[in-house]
């Protein structure tokens, strides 16, 4: 200690101090002099004596403060605030996080023969509330801009690992659809194609039931196995079940390659509603065009079959799916409904996305203090091969740009087409997203 160190110095001052009192005294030195220096030497060390005391005493109050702070640590939360909001109990038994989006949307339109409406509205206004409790997750989300009560509930599940991957229970997304899996805070334009629930499984977007999926560092591989009900929608005996897998054979810095395929399976069954396929093929709040039905009542089935194949490559990325999909009939042929897409993207001043190798898909990009602009374009069709001129272009040119890691602006133009009637429709449409 440095007080222990200032008496070692002090000890041979007073060494010294016994040389020059002898030449003190052999040069004349008064007595009382020379005890007068002694008693100042006596009191110096009596002095450090006492701030050794206080120096020792010192460092156990340290010691039990430290042993008090780390007690105290132990038994009280910890919050994070990075991101969004997080707490956390002292043992990490527990966990809960807040957020939500708000996505406000604003369309006008290049009409045709269809009538349209020009109109803002809240696209997504959700709260979202997470966490973990005794190692199982949580999530439950609510969706104010799609109905109150059962009618804007999104995820709401409970999950936990289980051996090689994690089970999910509840009300979530099947495993099927590259862009159908992708947050709807992450997707490249406005609004999904027609190979999701956007299209092909329209309104069958949540679905009650239970899930299994293995993750790795460079593949996914997941099952569900569901009911064919919403959490609005009535009771019914219908069932499905969707698989999807995803291999990355490519991942080196910002170079990804990614193919993945899944299939879906619906079997309806006494209270199923319709299971239809529908194109909004000019945007949403646009003009809709149904592609197949196979009625509930039926009980008949419908299949689909997907393949995947997306990449990155510095700025640049694309990413496309392909389905073949078969809606059974109870009276006459089935029918086998088809649609593709192909999307990409540049990143005008340095941004490049993120890919998730556990889920199979892509994210936003890394937004700096100067922001990201990215140029976007789709081109979608969706066809029944069955039914003459049964089939729904769109085209789809827009920009993003990314002002930081929470806020986003869109801009899209789509130009719909509808072989059944002929409309041509184009819509222009812009959102402020915000997510937290």
């Amino acid at each position: 200690m440095r007080l222990t160190t200032l008496a070692a110095a002090v000890a041979l001052a007073i060494t010294g101090l016994s040389t020059d009192t002898a030449l003190a005294q052999n040069a004349g030195a008064s007595e009382q002099e020379i005890a007068e220096l002694r008693a100042q030497v006596a009191a110096l060390m009596a002095r450090i004596d006492d701030l050794e005391a206080r120096d020792e005493a010192q460092t156990g109050i340290n010691l039990d403060t430290a042993e008090a702070l780390k007690a105290q640590a132990m038994t009280q939360p910890k919050v994070e605030t990075k991101g969004g909001l997080k707490v956390t109990s002292a043992d990490n038994a527990f966990s809960f996080s807040a957020g939500g989006r708000i996505h406000f949307d604003g369309y006008a339109w290049d009409r045709d023969i269809a009538a349209t409406t020009g109109t803002t509205e809240f696209r997504r206004a959700r709260l979202t509330l997470g966490g973990t409790a005794w190692g199982w997750e949580y999530k439950m989300e609510q969706d104010f801009a799609a109905g109150s009560n059962l009618d804007g509930l999104r995820d709401l599940y409970i999950a936990k690992q289980f051996g090689p991957g994690k089970l999910t229970i509840g009300h979530f997304k099947p495993y099927r659809s590259m862009e159908e899996l992708t947050s709807s805070n992450e997707i490249l334009v406005m609004e999904r194609p027609f190979a999701s629930a956007t299209g092909l499984f329209s309104g069958r977007q949540f679905q009650q039931g239970v899930g299994y999926q293995v993750q790795g560092l460079n593949y996914s591989l997941g099952a569900t196995a569901f009911n064919l009900r919403g959490a609005a929608s009535s009771r019914t005996e219908g069932m499905g079940f969707a698989g999807r897998g995803t291999w990355a054979p490519i991942m080196n810095g910002d170079r990804i390659l990614h193919v993945g395929g899944w299939i879906s399976h619906e079997n309806a069954n006494a209270g199923s509603g319709n299971l239809a396929a529908s194109a909004n093929y000019a945007g949403r709040r646009g003009p809709s065009q149904t592609i197949a039905t196979t009625t509930g009542a039926s009980g008949d089935t419908v299949d689909a079959y997907g393949l995947e194949l997306a990449g990155q490559y510095g700025p640049l990325f694309f990413q496309s799916e392909y389905v073949t999909s078969t809606f059974a009939q109870p009276i006459g042929a089935d029918q086998d409904v088809e649609t593709f897409y192909v999307q990409g993207s540049w990143m005008l001043n340095g941004g490049v996305k993120t890919y998730k190798p556990g889920t199979g898909v892509f994210g936003s990009p890394k937004v700096g203090e100067d922001g990201l602009w990215e140029l976007t374009a789709r081109y979608d069709h969706i066809e029944n091969n069955d039914l003459v001129n049964r089939e729904a272009t769109s085209m789809i040119l827009g920009v993003n740009y990314y002002i930081n890691p929470n806020l986003r602006l869109m801009f899209n133009y789509t130009q719909g087409e509808n072989e059944v009637t002929g409309d041509e429709t184009g819509q222009y449409a812009i959102r402020t997203q915000f997510n937290f």
